[in-house]
């Protein structure tokens, strides 16, 4: 019986997340279409408009980002950098592992994006693409059913240099999301982990889902 409810409450949250996101990106749309084919769309403000689902707008060298992690092995992640719409269950570009999108921190052009398998994929590929990441990126990271299966210390290590204080203690099913700067060290503000606990999940063998947002500085350069 409780496995029934369980995957009820599952499939639930999955339609809930779904038609969430279906109705965000409907209203990206509206939002853009109107603002390419009404001359008078933003005339009476000189402010750019809300990205990302954000409350407030950023600063002029801020980016603004929102990152969800993946509900149990249900529902994927999503990326929102700089207004758009990365990755999402909703784009069909998400996998289980740790989905990352990696971001010129200066102009704030998507370098890369993908996921990382870390239950089935090949530890020395997924150290190769984390090595590759130049220093000052821009990474964010969202957790979909596991990330920590295959995670060795070294990688760990990496996101550490990210700013990461978390990802050592993140074990099987944990979910995390994280939003740093490559090669730094500096502690990143955005970071939050949920812990896999049989006593506290609310997916059955998973957490619950987590999600972080805000405004990102841009990394400056000496005139």
């Amino acid at each position: 019986m409780g496995f029934r409810a369980g995957f009820y409450l599952t499939a639930v949250i999955a339609i809930l997340l779904l038609t969430r996101d279906i109705f965000l990106y409907s209203s990206d749309a509206r939002e853009k279409a109107k603002s390419t084919f009404d001359p008078d769309f933003g005339a009476a403000t000189t402010t750019s408009p809300l990205r990302c689902s954000l409350s407030t707008k950023c600063p002029p060298d801020h980016f603004a980002f929102h990152i969800r992690s993946g509900a149990a092995n249900v529902i994927g992640p999503k990326i929102c950098f700089n207004g758009k719409n990365i990755m999402s269950h909703v784009l069909n570009n998400v996998e289980p592992g740790i989905n990352i999108v990696v971001v010129n921190g200066e102009n704030g052009v998507v370098e890369k994006f993908g996921y990382l398998n870390i239950n089935a994929g090949d530890p020395e590929d997924i150290l190769a693409y984390l090595k590759d990441i130049k220093p000052a990126a821009i990474v964010l990271v969202a957790s979909f059913d596991d990330v920590a299966t295959k995670l060795t210390d070294e990688m760990r290590e990496i996101f550490v240099d990210m700013g990461s204080t978390l990802i050592s203690s993140l074990k099987p099913r944990d979910n995390w999301v994280f939003a740093g700067r490559a090669g730094t060290k500096i502690k990143s503000l955005f970071e939050k982990h949920a812990v896999n606990n049989e006593s506290t999940n609310v997916f059955e063998e998973w957490p619950e889902m987590v999600e972080v947002g805000g405004c990102f500085p841009r990394t400056l350069t000496e005139a």
